[in-house]
């Protein structure tokens, strides 16, 4: 891609009466806790609540009028959707959007609220990989324009113009700018600026470990398309980085960092419950591979972007399990009890510790059989009292299987 950085300042212009110049925020409270300054570009505070709108409109808006007598057709996992629908209310251009089954739904109503009416949803496919594929298909056979989520230079000239508001409202430079990256259209359009206005900024890409498509490409030298997904960060889950963002995502990024998703959940607990900030997996995805790297960042100037704030309420006890198991504050077990009464009793005095608590319990007697399986859920209040419950199980014939270890089994808890 040949974007210059006067395209950028033009798509800056363009967007300025529709975007929300969204602030940059100092995160006291992880500041303190990873022992650096954390500032976060606030792309929750969005009217979509995410950055998409800038790529999606700016690309909308600048088609010719017999291509918006057409129409529009984009694919897209919830946030890109959003940001078209509203552009097609606002420029009264008819748009499809096709969106995977798992989307959501939360985001679907947000699309049909913002669409209000000009736009149609098409729900195919379980990823987002698997929709784009229809819908390049339907915009080939009707000669809608297609909008794509990230692999386009009109799509990254509006993504570049968070830089240039970050630097605008930035009092002193980064020293570290931690980017989520999905197919990589936000971050193509912050590396040029960056390195242009801010060149000693190390850029880092952040992806979920469960979707390492830049990572994977990278480590191969070319686009990679992975095998299989995990769509929980449905964000920034794609089989495949863009054709036209990969070089560039190559060319302008440090480091690209993988999170894993139970520390996603970390963190947008914490910002719920600290900040009042409501970050979808996407969007705490950045803040999330600080703590990752928190030796090197020690003292530095940190920038994060949060990306999304389109989440569901629904979802936040799948959050908190996620988050206790990865801190390893919630072990499930498969304990076997003597078929005598007392048991249980023996194993809530005896085996587990005065912060010990029992979350989940499953047992059916057999009375044919001397022992009978349960499955328990332990939640802990530290750590490091894992070890020690584990060998007063083992002591006292109680210990049968862990099953955290076990992710055949833990599929059906998680």
């Amino acid at each position: 891609m040949n974007i210059k950085l006067s395209d950028f300042q033009e798509a800056y212009e363009m967007l300025k009466p529709v975007v929300t110049h969204t602030p940059v925020d100092y995160l006291q409270n992880f500041s303190e806790a990873l022992d650096c300054d954390i500032y976060a570009k606030r792309e929750d505070l969005q009217v979509v609540r995410s950055y998409k709108i800038r790529g999606a409109y700016y690309m909308i808006a600048s088609l010719k009028e017999e291509e918006r007598q057409r129409g529009v057709i984009c694919a897209s996992a919830g946030n890109h959707a959003q940001g078209v629908a509203f552009a097609c209310n606002r420029l009264k251009v008819n748009g499809k959007i096709y969106m995977p089954v798992t989307t959501p739904k939360q985001k679907i109503n947000q699309v049909k609220r913002h669409g209000n009416g000009w736009v149609e949803i098409i729900l195919t496919g379980d990823t987002f990989d698997q929709s784009n594929a229809e819908a390049i298909a339907d915009a080939e056979n009707t000669g809608r324009s297609m909008i794509p989520p990230f692999n386009d230079a009109m799509i990254v000239k509006g993504q570049g113009t968070v830089a240039l508001e970050m630097l605008e409202d930035l009092e002193a430079p980064l020293d570290y700018l931690f980017i989520p990256v999905g197919g990589g259209g936000l971050a193509s359009g912050l590396g040029p600026i960056f390195w242009s206005k801010s060149s000693k900024t190390k850029l880092i890409g952040v992806e979920p470990a469960g979707a390492p498509a830049l990572k994977r490409s990278l480590e191969a030298g070319k686009v990679v398309e992975l095998d299989e997904i995990d769509t929980f960060t449905d964000g920034v889950a794609v089989r495949k980085v863009g054709d036209l963002t990969f070089p560039v995502c190559r060319d302008y990024l440090e480091d690209v960092v993988l999170v894993p998703e139970g520390l996603i959940c970390q963190t947008i607990l914490k910002l719920y419950n600290e900040n009042a900030i409501v970050a979808e997996p996407a969007g705490a995805l950045a803040l999330s591979a600080v703590e990752l790297m928190k030796n090197e960042l020690k003292g530095k100037r940190v920038g994060v972007i949060i990306s999304g704030g389109n989440n569901d309420i629904t979802r936040f006890p799948d959050f908190r399990e996620r988050a206790l198991l990865y801190s390893r504050l919630k072990h499930y077990f498969i304990v076997r009890f003597p078929q005598r009464p007392g048991a249980l009793k023996q194993f809530v005095v005896e085996i587990l510790g005065p912060d010990d608590d029992i979350v989940h319990f499953e047992y059916s007697k057999k009375t044919a059989r001397e022992n009978g399986p349960a499955l328990v859920g332990v939640e802990l209040k530290r750590p490091e009292d894992f070890e020690p419950l584990v060998k007063r199980m083992k002591q006292q014939g109680f210990f049968s299987k862990y099953v955290n270890e076990k992710a055949e089994l833990m599929e059906f808890l998680v």
